[in-house]
């Protein structure tokens, strides 16, 4: 029998799996995907957010805050990329400067450090291409972009190196009490655990259910982005935000840690679990508010877009607490989800080791160093790497490596290019991504 199955390898199942891998005690993931981080967390705005939005008061502000500060802890220590950046909450209109005094008191109270409303010429001077319609912004320098599955793969992988153990494409679509603890109904065969956390994301109303009949309800809300290619990059420095909403945080535009540009998402109550591909009505709908903010956004220069569902519900705050003997929730976790995920793992793993007693294991290991990231080398090191093992890689070509006669040599082989600006036109799309 386990000690503990977290059910569910998102950020959050990653996070509770990472704590708790630092105790003496038996714990196998169960996650439903063929792979670590394969839904909610590979699709969002890979923010963490500083904390001054979720109302004072709330699980979910209190677990922003802390997780952030945890996060730059977790990402030094495990290699992950992680940019402490900043954000700015805009307001186009006088009438918005209200609600950035709002989110600044709100973001006080949460303990939100060192934030401060900007005038219109402090805003400008810190983005250039914002809009005009600019009148001040929300400063909160603590705000960070990370990679997101990076991030959780990286948790999950020092959790298994120090005994946790991980089950792919194994759902759980059953689960009973017994004595002592929960029979886990997986492929194959069943699971015995003394504890169950439930991290299933936008199943975890299902999850709950199993066991007790819910007393919430998961509204899968999807959100649509593009993501612009890296000439496009330093566009702005910050993550843009324009005053929120009913409907969220509104359309964002940020830099990704790969030195990308991220547009999106939009924020649409979907009934289908599986509703993750993209609409032309969401894709509209982010290119006509994102403009709002920054001024040209060059949206030709959109490499992809994609979608994600997060696990809304209609109260706006994390369920999360032991629902029957042995059986916790980690539930609700939308936005600030991934902010505030290494507080919620540390919440759950408190809980469970008051439940099962549990000792610090003297050899835990809670570091991953030395993680090579190929792209982050200078050219020639590359090629090096590539040709004393393939596995990194093939270079096709560096166009800024090219000569002029080289691309026009080459004309002929480029389908559709008749020219060398032709050729440019197709090869520039490669560059830089």
């Amino acid at each position: 029998m386990y000690d503990v199955a977290i059910i569910g390898c998102g950020v959050i199942g990653a996070a509770a799996a990472y704590a708790l891998s630092r105790y003496d005690n038996k714990v196998v993931i169960l996650e439903a995907e063929n792979d670590v981080a394969d839904c909610t967390t590979k699709a969002n705005s890979a923010i963490l957010h500083a904390g001054y939005d979720p109302a004072p008061g709330t699980r979910m502000a209190r677990l922003n805050v802390r997780g952030v500060a945890l996060a730059k802890e977790i990402c030094a220590k495990l290699d992950v990329s992680y940019r402490q950046c900043g954000s700015l909450v805009l307001a186009l209109d006088e009438k918005e400067l209200p609600h950035l005094q709002h989110l600044f008191e709100n973001g006080t109270v949460n303990g939100v450090p060192d934030m401060k409303i900007l005038s219109r010429e402090e805003t400008l001077a810190m983005e250039p291409n914002l809009s005009e319609k600019v009148c001040g912004a929300l400063w909160a320098p603590s705000a960070a972009i990370v990679n997101p599955w990076e991030y959780a793969l990286a948790m999950t992988e020092v959790a298994v190196r120090n005994g946790v153990e991980l089950r792919r494409s194994c759902k759980v679509t059953n689960a009973e009490a017994i004595e002592g603890g929960y029979r886990l109904t997986v492929p194959g065969g069943t699971v015995e655990t003394r504890c169950v956390i439930n991290a299933a994301g936008i199943w975890a109303d299902k999850v709950h259910s199993m066991v007790e009949p819910a007393n919430f309800h998961i509204i899968p809300t999807r959100g649509e982005y593009y993501l612009l290619d890296k000439s496009e990059g330093t566009r702005v420095s910050h993550v843009i935000f324009q005053c929120p909403n009913e409907l969220g945080k509104g359309v964002l535009v940020a830099p990704t840690v790969h030195g990308n540009l991220l547009v999106g998402p939009t924020a649409i109550d979907v009934d289908d679990k599986e509703a993750t591909a993209t609409t032309a009505a969401g894709l509209n709908e982010v290119r006509e508010k994102s403009g709002l903010a920054v001024k040209d956004l060059p949206m030709r220069q959109t490499i992809t877009s994609f979608a994600g569902l997060r696990a809304h519900e209609p109260r706006h705050d994390f369920f999360i607490g032991e629902i029957a003997p042995g059986f916790v929730d980690c539930a609700a976790i939308e936005s600030p989800g991934l902010s505030s995920a290494p507080a919620v793992g540390a919440m759950v793993a408190d809980i469970v080791k008051n439940s099962l007693h549990l000792k610090d294991d003297p050899t835990f290991d809670p570091t991953r160093k030395g993680i090579l990231d190929p792209k982050a080398l200078p050219f020639e090191e590359r090629a090096a790497l590539i040709k004393e093992n393939p596995a990194y890689g093939q270079i096709i070509c560096r166009c800024e490596s090219v000569t002029e006669g080289e691309i026009i040599d080459a004309i002929h082989r480029v389908p559709g290019a008749r020219s060398l600006d032709g050729v440019k036109r197709r090869t520039r799309a490669g560059m830089g991504r």
